[in-house]
């Protein structure tokens, strides 16, 4: 053949069922991506360690933002610390398990009862600009979901540094030909 007619590479299809195949071609993707970050090892480990973290906290809105602004304070990679918050939307299926468990862990370590069921009713507008509304229902149930958290998120976190550490660092060193 010559050159610029090289053959064309095989295609391999997925035999996952649809979502599962398309959840791994994103973790293929986004693992790629932080392999070929132009960063050193410790900068992408730490912002995906921060992105992990900030993915278990009970701060669904604001995880994003604040993953990027913690991983800009401690100068590290912000792409990373993105990737790694969104790697929790891959499993969205879960988390309101994990955010129940955090919740009863959380009420657990603060000495409370946790509330057998949660009533939230219609809220307006100017319902969640009322602070007792705030003091009443949603304080009550953040504070033990946050502190429940922690006991999850910081052990991912240190995890997920050390094993992007040693992934990083194995996909930067030069490669050796025997």
């Amino acid at each position: 053949m010559h050159e610029s007619q090289q053959a064309p590479e095989p295609v391999y299809e997925s035999r996952l069922p649809g979502l599962l195949a398309r959840r791994k071609r994103w973790l293929v993707a986004h693992h790629m991506t932080l392999m070929t970050i132009a960063d050193t090892p410790h900068s992408i480990a730490l912002g995906s360690a921060i992105g992990i973290f900030f993915g278990f906290t009970p701060l669904y809105p604001l995880k994003t933002l604040l993953s990027i602004a913690v991983a800009w304070v401690c100068r590290c990679n912000k792409i990373a610390a993105a990737i790694a918050v969104t790697l929790h939307d891959v499993v969205i299926w879960a988390m309101p398990a994990i955010y129940i468990a955090e919740y009863q862990l959380g009420c657990w370590s603060l000495h409370r009862t946790a509330a057998h069921r949660v009533r939230f009713r219609q809220f307006g507008l100017h319902d969640y600009l009322n602070w007792h509304v705030f003091s009443r229902v949603v304080w009550p149930t953040f504070w033990p979901a946050f502190v429940g958290s922690l006991f999850l998120a910081v052990p991912s976190a240190i995890i997920i540094y050390f094993l992007m550490r040693m992934l990083v660092s194995r996909a930067q060193s030069p490669q050796k030909i025997p």
